[in-house]
């Protein structure tokens, strides 16, 4: 249920992707003009975790879920009935920002579910997550064979308001009713004391670079398989899909042994698999050699990358007590924002080759392993 919360994200962002020339004709305007609804969302949607994170942590998490779902439903519906590009354009604003009032809160209820194992619970719904950018893109093609594009739009707002149903019957947790699970902090001192915390900024900077780091991989990818190696679309599909498929390994792997190893141990095993695999993807294109050799280096670095994600953001998450929802809105909102820096780094170092790509996934992954180990001194310090 928290995943499929969490899901009208990727569900938003991917599902009218085989959409984006039809709306354009429709508007009787050009495809970068719909292609900005893709940027507009990401903004609007940082946005609302800035916003609601520490709304959250105030007055609980249920009221947030509900009225991000009733927002998020009433503003689909909105966007499948307008009738300009400019409304649309502001309508996919709003959706994000309304919609990431019930996404924010659920690590938050994961963290209360699974306790110490945290990273555990995170796993599952990452994994289940995972499905959603896989097959939006297919969905929103079949739903365009039944009829045009405000159709995925008719259909998202009914997933809300179906998602609304279950979640007013069936999501009952402790922490709703608990008003001294609450936090009594005003909105900017929320933040002051997630930056504050002892042992978090270099977690969430972890995290946020690991981010970075599948950010280049998403941009890129296209592009390294298409182009630099010359494969064909379907080629590419496939490739894609197993670098997927070992996040959701990864995410498997972790969910069964993080309870034995703890979260930080799974970290540092992590930062040390990516770092082997993000050199020998450096080296592999440096030598030039064939698409296969950064395939098999990019699995394990996927793979890699998955671990580090979700133990970086569970201990952070388990610093707090009553600011979950602003923790979470910090780190999401970094990440987005981070994220979005890779398009334009890997634009300015572009050669026509794969090796610009490899060397910003290993300057990641390495800022990643600096920060780690900064972590333990610190830690060893306070000790002392």
């Amino acid at each position: 249920m928290l995943a499929a919360i969490v899901a009208i994200t990727p569900l938003a962002i991917d599902m009218y992707l085989p959409a984006m020339s039809i709306i354009a004709v429709s508007f009787s305007t050009d495809v970068t003009m719909v292609q900005q609804s893709l940027s507009i969302y990401l903004a609007g949607y940082a946005l609302g975790m800035l916003v609601f994170g520490p709304i959250a942590d105030k007055v609980g998490r249920k009221p947030l879920v509900i009225t991000g779902l009733i927002g998020f439903c009433i503003v689909s519906f909105l966007i499948a009935i307008t009738q300009s590009i400019e409304h649309f354009l502001a309508l996919r604003f709003l959706q994000a920002f309304i919609g990431a009032a019930a996404t924010v809160v659920v690590p938050g209820y994961i963290k209360e579910i699974y306790g110490e194992n945290t990273a555990k619970g995170m796993s599952y719904v990452s994994l289940i997550m995972m499905l959603a950018p896989l097959l939006a893109p297919t969905i929103g093609s079949l739903i365009l064979e039944l009829g045009d594009w405000h159709l995925i739009f008719f259909v998202l707002s009914a997933y809300a308001a179906l998602l609304l149903v279950l979640i007013i019957f069936k999501l009952k947790m402790p922490s709703d009713n608990d008003k001294l699970q609450r936090s009594n902090k005003s909105f900017f001192r929320s933040y002051y004391t997630v930056f504050s915390r002892q042992g978090v900024k270099l977690h969430i900077t972890s995290g946020v670079l690991t981010s970075f780091a599948f950010f280049c991989y998403l941009t890129a990818s296209p592009f390294i398989y298409m182009d630099v190696f010359g494969l064909d679309k379907s080629l590419f599909a496939i490739l894609f899909s197993s670098n997927v498929g070992a996040l959701m390994l990864a995410n498997i792997v972790n969910s069964r042994i993080v309870s034995r190893y703890g979260s930080k141990r799974m970290l540092h095993v992590g930062t040390f698999f990516a770092t082997l695999a993000s050199i020998g993807l450096v080296a592999v294109n440096l030598l030039d050699l064939s698409y296969h050799f950064t395939v098999i280096m990019l699995i394990p670095l996927m793979g890699a990358l998955g671990v580090m994600s979700v133990n970086a953001d569970a201990i952070v998450l388990m610093k707090f007590k009553h600011e979950t929802g602003t923790a979470t809105a910090v780190i999401g909102t970094l990440r987005f924002g981070f994220g979005a820096t890779a398009g334009p780094l890997m634009a300015y170092f572009y050669t026509g080759t794969a090796v610009p790509f490899a060397m910003l996934m290993l300057s990641a992954i390495l800022l990643v392993a600096l920060c780690q180990t900064l972590q333990n001194y610190q830690s060893k310090s306070y000790k002392e």
